[in-house]
């Protein structure tokens, strides 16, 4: 049995199918069952758990191969940082609670880093906790989502102007689709266990891209001549802040201060293990241009 939280993201989704199209068993837990029908026609068991409800999903991982688990971000929260640390914490009682076979975690490009570098020295944090649980780890670190662009493609469409915090428009950074993270981390499940208690591995698409390289597949979808500009880095905090809190904008800004950095945000130096997915960015943005 396959457990995988958070089934109804992006990611876990495509974890689910793909390990339904494999004939894995999989139980999808999820918070509420509004979303859950795509998940019942793969086939999957639902169970309903919210992830600051330690005993509940503790209860879900009963008699599992496996389970999946990724912490998400909930911009609208009051205070996400806070809350994402919370639900962190959280699910590693459950872990303690109810230890699985093996774990398989969704981690963050950068988390190797010592310095605060923002959302991956968070996820640092969520592995030294996850290091501390005996059970056989796997921790799949992801690249930026590309789907992360569709915060900015409405302006994009209407002025012309693509705003980024990338300050060097023609440095390429790692970055992926959902759905490839979710079928790669499906992959890595369904080897044969491995004998480490440890295993550390990325993911990120078939080719990095630059933020011009972003203006350019949004040009060509849309018809209309887009270019890159980069936000002055005295204006982050106000446009971050016009959609989140300052907690969460703070983690943001740390992050893309170190991403222009280089070298931080990326794979850690002396690791070989990368898997690349399939999906190249213009696929990648093109159903998030039939939003609007």
């Amino acid at each position: 049995m396959f457990v995988v939280v958070g089934a109804t993201g992006n990611v876990g989704f495509a974890t689910s199918l793909a390990l339904r199209k494999a004939g894995a068993p999989v139980r999808a837990v999820v918070r509420d069952s509004t979303n859950a029908a795509p998940l019942r026609e793969l086939g999957c068991d639902i169970v309903l758990a919210d992830l600051n409800d330690a005993d509940a999903v503790a209860k879900s991982f009963a008699d599992a191969t496996a389970v999946q688990i990724i912490i998400p971000v909930a911009p609208r929260d009051k205070d996400p940082a806070a809350a994402l640390r919370h639900s962190i914490d959280s699910l590693i009682k459950a872990l303690k609670l109810a230890p699985p076979k093996r774990v398989l975690a969704i981690s963050d490009y950068g988390a190797h880093v010592a310095d605060d570098i923002g959302m991956p020295t968070v996820f640092r944090g969520f592995e030294q906790l996850l290091g501390q649980l005996d059970v056989p780890k796997l921790i799949l670190r992801s690249a930026e989502h590309m789907h992360n662009w569709a915060r900015v493609i409405p302006v994009a469409l209407e002025s012309g102007i693509l705003p980024t915090f990338h300050d060097q428009l023609d440095m390429t950074f790692p970055t992926i689709a959902a759905p490839d993270l979710g079928r790669i981390a499906a992959e890595l499940l369904l080897r044969p266990a491995d004998e480490r208690n440890l295993q550390v591995s990325h993911a990120e698409g078939p080719r990095r891209y630059s933020a011009n390289d972003v203006a350019a597949a949004l040009t060509e979808l849309s018809g209309r001549t887009i270019v890159a500009n980069a936000v002055p880095r005295s204006q982050w905090k106000q446009a971050f802040e016009k959609n989140m809190t300052s907690s969460l904008a703070e983690l943001l800004i740390k992050a893309n201060d170190a991403q222009n950095r280089g070298g931080l945000v990326d794979v850690e130096p002396g690791s070989a293990d990368v898997f690349h997915g399939e999906t190249v960015l213009i696929d990648a943005l093109r159903p998030l241009l039939a939003r609007f």
